[in-house]
């Protein structure tokens, strides 16, 4: 079931890469909200990896391509930081156009990776596991609660009331508000899957948050 399950993720993650490469092609002003492409690409191999798992069989190669998915995750995710501080500042909100915000938000990835990998990665060992028909590799200890996902959803939330407040669009704060309830509440499915298609949720509401932004300038919104 979960195999099948996480090789939808990995496609519908791809049709989000080609939707934000159609919105780049159009948008003029590049900025560090295309950052963007690098975390759906992740979430390609992310979810990829898990599909494939039972086709590649438990081994050394699949526990390292398992292993490339929790390094991907500590170097890529931390750019939520500035790709939320872009997206507020190209909605004209005054308080991410300032200088200093910028420098928090750019800060805030180096600081976020060394958490991740002091916390989560750095000797990381992993034990293969079967649940609910996927093969795939998970740390033999848990490490708690994912703190790095957890601070990088403030400036997703922040980013999204800024937006919704300056633009009236609240898709973006809805997307990141669904994704921290999907992780928070237990649902009674049988599935692992079910936080990645919230984590799907989120980031088609901030490729739509970005379009909406891209036609804004097109159409002289600002």
């Amino acid at each position: 079931m979960d195999t099948f399950l996480y090789a939808i993720l990995a496609a519908l993650y791809a049709v989000l890469l080609v939707y934000g490469l159609r919105i780049g092609l159009r948008d003029r002003h590049m900025g560090a909200r295309y950052l963007l492409f690098l975390v759906t690409a992740s979430l390609i191999w992310d979810n990829g990896i898990v599909a494939l798992g039972r086709a590649i069989g438990e081994g050394t190669l699949l526990e390292r391509l398992n292993l490339s998915r929790f390094w991907l995750h500590a170097f890529v995710t931390p750019l939520l930081a500035p790709i939320a501080w872009d997206i507020a500042g190209r909605a004209g909100h005054p308080f991410a156009l300032k200088p200093a915000t910028r420098l928090i938000a750019w800060i805030a990835v180096p600081a976020l990776i060394l958490l991740e990998l002091f916390t989560s990665t750095l000797g990381l060992e992993l034990t293969p596991s079967r649940e609910y028909g996927a093969l795939r590799y998970v740390p033999v200890e848990s490490s708690g609660p994912p703190i790095m996902v957890l601070l990088i959803l403030i400036p997703l939330v922040v980013a999204g009331i800024l937006v919704w407040r300056r633009r009236r669009w609240p898709w973006m704060f809805a997307g990141t508000a669904l994704m921290a309830a999907g992780s928070a509440i237990p649902f009674p499915i049988e599935s692992s899957a079910a936080v990645n298609v919230f984590e799907w949720l989120q980031l088609l509401s901030l490729w739509l948050t970005i379009d909406r932004l891209a036609r804004d300038r097109a159409d002289g919104g600002g």
